[in-house]
């Protein structure tokens, strides 16, 4: 295995996880939020007010696509799923990891969604985000890891397990 992708809605801890998952795998840990606003010099929440929510899922998926990552852990923004060429180009390369969580426990972390730079349609609430979503990413993970009532700490765990089995 190459790479290990983690998806899943904003606030499931993908960035989290992610750091210490690469830690105790041995691999690089690589946010593409992170390179999204690297790429663009704004924020996420400045890049969705300025080029819309279509505008920003291109270039989300202009930078998934083009990562050229190795050994590495990639948290993935929660909106990656809506690039088919982004995901299919992490595919080739990783194992994807999707980190669910139930609805119930993701509206407990989440406050402001607006401010973390979560792609929302005008009108649309959490529950519609989340039940547009689950489906994405049902069918790009290779892994599922159901978070609910576990530890960041635990969730690796769990991941590593997973993989382990694979």
């Amino acid at each position: 295995m190459n790479n290990i992708v983690l998806i899943g809605m904003p606030g499931v801890g993908k960035s989290t996880v992610g750091v210490i998952l690469a830690k105790i795998v041995g691999l690089r840990f690589i946010d593409s939020d992170l390179c999204i606003q690297e790429r663009e010099g704004k924020l996420l929440k400045d890049i969705i007010e300025g080029e819309g929510v279509d505008g920003f899922i291109a270039i989300e998926g202009d930078v998934l696509a083009n990562l050229n990552a190795e050994r590495s852990v990639i948290a993935t923004g929660g909106s990656a799923v809506y690039s088919e060429a982004g995901m299919n180009a992490l595919k080739k390369t990783a194992k994807v990891v999707y980190l669910k969580l139930s609805f119930e426990e993701l509206n407990s972390r989440l406050h402001d969604i607006k401010g973390r730079g979560v792609v929302l349609r005008e009108g649309q609430t959490l529950k519609d985000l989340y039940d547009e979503r689950i489906p994405l990413y049902e069918r790009y993970a290779d892994i599922t890891v159901t978070e609910d009532g576990l530890s960041p700490e635990e969730t690796v765990d769990a991941i590593v397990k997973a993989l382990e089995r694979q």
